[in-house]
């Protein structure tokens, strides 16, 4: 039998592995999805939805040859967000996403997951530009942006979300 074997690397910080997602990472991401907390990327969703989202997540480094990982803390495995590289058809170019799930939140593991990320796109997959495309109303994220170092560049109209701010997040050389 022949098939395809998709790769998800791992990547460890100080506190975290960002990891390939698992089935056992379903619950805390379909509270997630569930809650309040996701009004910034499309609102709540069922937990059907949403494990049809963790589906394309995983399918996305398939399609891609990047994508997002679970951000999961070294000491326990527990996943406390999903954070990495993202492009759909639809966005302007490939963005830096991060989401933390309840309980995690003001910790720092957005920041570190998200600079991990910034690193794995610029030093291994040798990208040359990256954004982080953000609703204007989420502050958390223009927050985190701003202290990444990234600059406002303008707005990209997206027909499902509306209005986001183009965040570029400057390489290495340039930092």
């Amino acid at each position: 039998m022949t098939g395809t074997t998709l790769h998800i690397p791992t990547v460890e910080t100080a506190r975290l592995r960002l990891r390939a997602p698992r089935a056992s990472d379903f619950e805390a991401y379909a509270a997630f999805r569930g809650s309040d907390r996701a009004w910034a990327i499309g609102g709540a969703a069922s937990a059907s939805d949403a494990f049809d989202i963790l589906c394309a997540v995983t399918g996305h480094w398939q399609m891609r040859g990047f994508g997002r990982w679970i951000a999961a803390d070294k000491a326990t495995d527990a996943p406390v967000g999903l954070v990495g590289l993202y492009h759909p058809l639809d966005w302007p170019e490939p963005e830096i996403g991060w989401q933390v799930f309840g309980g995690a939140e003001g910790k720092g593991y957005a920041f570190e997951a998200a600079v991990a990320s910034r690193r794995y796109a610029y030093g291994v997959l040798g990208w040359r530009r990256v954004v982080s495309l953000i609703l204007p109303a989420n502050l958390r994220s223009l927050a985190l942006a701003r202290r990444m170092g990234a600059m406002h560049e303008g707005e990209f109209e997206h027909a499902g979300f509306g209005t986001l701010q183009v965040w570029r997040h400057l390489p290495p050389e340039a930092a």
